[in-house]
């Protein structure tokens, strides 16, 4: 049987050269690659029909077709690469940095509301000489109601109210910041005066001004002669400092256990009406007593503001859930 027609060979070597040349991405080469060196091509279908010819024109024919394999494999190949290479240099063009142009402008932050708020309530007191004291949140049932003269059976103390981490142990998530002044009372003698600003915790159902985690800024001071009028002075220098120079402070009977008198305070708005932001009164004396201050030497006042309460009434936030709900607006530079 005769052998392999060179013409036929010439022909494919013309071919395959000419599609791998041609292909202008991988897809395009890929396809080539199939069509003129895959198992269905015709260099393929010739290699398999070898088998029929005699011995001396199978060897002569076998050589002339690996000879035209292997060459136009090294052109898919050197394609390949050229293919690649034009890829790679056209992504680092697009991506190129021009380091000798101006860099973009990042948007700049700012601290959340409620970090500004209790930081400018911070300030505040901080410049009218009081201390910044801090505690833990996880906090011992003595510390977070007996040395604050709340007996065993008040209703604050019911799991209604407080979140319980061990209520066998009396442990509990504190409920308020006040055992930070009644650590701070048991670790120096007076006069002392400290505001204790931190997250408190609730077993509070979440609405539009509730929430079970919330941030109170309290303050204590303990010294010879402190009367209401103190108290009522240092409030108003509070209110007019957050709300405006003009602001007044109203303070209304009211009831807690760990002071005696105690008061609400309301701060006056521009139109004549009147809000209330906080709790204080003179620190009772059975408080005093527990915590080893002489009740008859030393006297004090103790107030409790919350600020999430703040910052709604200051910035007409209407629902106490949008400072918690992520929303970047709050974040965002003024």
């Amino acid at each position: 049987m005769e052998g392999i027609d060179p013409a036929d060979v010439a022909r494919l070597r013309e071919a395959g050269l000419a599609a791998f040349t041609a292909a202008a991405d991988a897809d395009a080469l890929e396809e080539a690659r199939v069509a003129h060196l895959g198992r269905k091509a015709p260099l393929g279908a010739l290699q398999k029909g070898l088998g029929a010819l005699d011995a001396d024109a199978r060897r002569a024919a076998g050589a002339l077709l690996n000879e035209l394999r292997a060459e136009l494999t090294a052109a898919h190949e050197d394609r390949r690469v050229a293919l690649e290479g034009a890829e790679l240099a056209a992504r680092l063009a697009a991506e190129r940095l021009d380091l000798t142009g101006p860099a973009r402008r990042p948007r700049p932050g700012r601290p959340h509301l409620l970090t500004q708020v209790e930081a400018e309530i911070v300030d505040v007191f901080a410049g009218l000489g009081f201390a910044v004291a801090d505690g833990p949140e996880v906090e011992a049932g003595r510390y977070n109601f007996d040395l604050l003269n709340i007996p065993p059976d008040h209703p604050a103390r019911g799991t209604m109210d407080t979140i319980y981490v061990d209520e066998a142990a009396d442990v509990v998530l504190r409920t308020h910041t006040s055992p930070v002044q009644v650590r701070t009372m048991l670790a120096a003698p007076p006069p002392l005066a400290v505001v204790c600003p931190g997250r408190v915790y609730r077993a509070d159902a979440v609405d539009a001004t509730h929430s079970p985690v919330f941030t109170q800024v309290e303050g204590l001071l303990v010294a010879q002669d402190v009367t209401m009028a103190h108290l009522r002075g240092t409030l108003l220098a509070f209110a007019r400092a957050m709300f405006g120079p003009d602001r007044e402070v109203r303070l209304r009977p009211s009831f807690f256990p760990f002071t005696e008198p105690s008061a609400e305070v309301d701060v006056s708005t521009e139109d004549g009406g009147w809000l209330e932001v906080l709790g204080a009164g003179m620190v009772d004396p059975a408080v005093l007593t527990a915590c080893g201050i002489d009740p008859d030497r030393w006297s004090g006042f103790a107030f409790g503001i919350g600020v999430e309460r703040v910052a709604m009434l200051r910035h007409g936030v209407r629902d106490i859930r949008d400072l918690f709900d992520g929303d970047a607006r709050f974040l965002a530079a003024l």
